[in-house]
């Protein structure tokens, strides 16, 4: 859907408009549009009243399904830039001025960046680890479990005896599992998805919905 300039069409909706801004790509200006409408509308009648209606923002944010417009193809695109994309400028922060403004930013961001908020649920996975070392030690036993497994199903053959092989696997499911268990490695995945969950949630929202490469759009003559 393409808006051409002529004498008969001066102005479209609002809603076609911001629907053509977002399939084309053009969502720091969607953005932009929806912190100049929360500006210009009446601002509440005292300070109490603007920090209610941040509060009801910030807490809108862990109602969003932040993976809803994720798909497998976000992660195969290439890693953004670090300091230049991901963190950025202070200048590249800005509190969502509402419930729509950090719906949009959150499911949008997620896409942009959702192979470096993977490495940083790794990192925190690792720092989690590190700090609860009887986790480490339990699933470096549960690998180390499987790999022998492996090695003596291959050297005892036993793909021919499907039954023992069965009997086997589910013996060391059920050894994994209390590994697991006596480990807290499952204490260990709920911290880092929790924390993991936090830091994506907050940076996704806060962070300004900046350019990225446009179609060009030229004159034919």
């Amino acid at each position: 859907m393409v808006f051409s300039s002529n004498p008969l069409a001066l102005s479209v909706p609002e809603p076609a408009f911001e629907s053509w801004l977002r399939d084309t790509g053009y969502l720091e200006i969607l953005d932009h549009r929806t912190s100049s409408a929360a500006a210009a509308s009446p601002a509440p009648s005292s300070a109490a009243g603007s920090f209610f209606s941040r509060l009801v923002t910030f807490f809108s944010l862990f109602t969003l399904n932040p993976f809803a417009k994720l798909t497998a193809d976000d992660f195969a695109a290439d890693t953004p830039s670090w300091s230049r994309s991901f963190f950025a400028f202070f200048d590249s922060y800005s509190f969502p001025s509402s419930p729509s403004q950090a719906r949009l930013r959150v499911q949008e961001n997620i896409k942009r960046y959702a192979r470096n908020y993977a490495y940083l649920f790794i990192l925190f996975f690792a720092c989690t680890l590190y700090k609860m070392p009887v986790a480490l030690v339990g699933l470096i036993l549960c690998l180390a479990l499987w790999d022998f497994f492996k090695f003596c199903s291959h050297r005892w053959g036993l793909e021919q005896y499907p039954l023992t092989r069965q009997c086997l696997i589910r013996a060391a499911q059920c050894a994994t599992a209390v590994i697991l268990i006596f480990s807290n490695v499952q204490m260990a995945l709920f911290c880092a998805i929790c924390v993991s969950y936090a830091g994506v949630i907050l940076h996704a929202a806060f962070r300004k919905l900046t350019p990225v490469k446009q179609p060009s759009v030229g004159r034919s003559r």
